[in-house]
């Protein structure tokens, strides 16, 4: 397969630690943030940034839930929707709410994209960011995140698999493995 490099705990740790910050910061006067995690990549990411940013400022209500992309995506023909997806939950209203999408990876954009197309179908927030781990490049679509823990520099060829642990965060990882270019559509 090529040639892979691979990112540990602490840095995963770190980057983690500086989007907490950097939401804690932007959003201190924020009475009530929802973050949705992108399912399945974003989902532990969620629950992490909920723990970090409650405990930086207990004085804000933070809610954490999930977000099912499946029929929204564009390539669902391709790659049918996994077993193991998590549906969507949303603890509370979207409606006029200030919601912080969660996704592992930003990579060309079409996640995102359909990220937003499930959470408007609703209701329709009063702002809507985006906080990714890794931000790896190569956009094909206009998407940029709001906060993004590492920025890595990949090529087309490159495959970015983040593993978080639920209970070990010592068994996190990052694998940047190199293979074949894939078909470009």
């Amino acid at each position: 397969m090529g040639t892979s490099k691979t990112i540990g705990s602490a840095e995963i740790q770190a980057a983690i630690a500086r989007l907490a910050a950097a939401i804690s910061q932007r959003h201190a006067g924020t009475p009530t943030l929802l973050l949705l995690g992108v399912a399945n990549g974003g989902i532990e990411l969620t629950c992490r940034l909920a723990r970090q940013l409650a405990m930086a400022n207990p004085r804000g209500t933070y809610h954490a839930g999930t977000l099912d992309i499946s029929f929204h995506r564009d390539d669902i023909g391709a790659h049918p929707i996994p077993k193991e997806i998590a549906a969507t939950q949303m603890p509370i209203d979207v409606q006029d709410a200030t919601i912080i999408l969660v996704d592992d990876v930003l990579f060309s954009g079409r996640t995102a994209k359909a990220a937003l197309d499930e959470l408007f179908d609703h209701g329709r927030p009063a702002k809507v960011e985006l906080a990714v781990l890794v931000d790896r490049g190569g956009r094909r679509l206009p998407f940029a995140a709001d906060y993004a823990g590492m920025v890595l520099a990949t090529g087309d060829d490159q495959k970015v698999r983040v593993k978080l642990d639920p209970t070990t965060f010592k068994r996190d990882v990052i694998e940047l493995e190199r293979g074949p270019a894939p078909a470009r559509r």
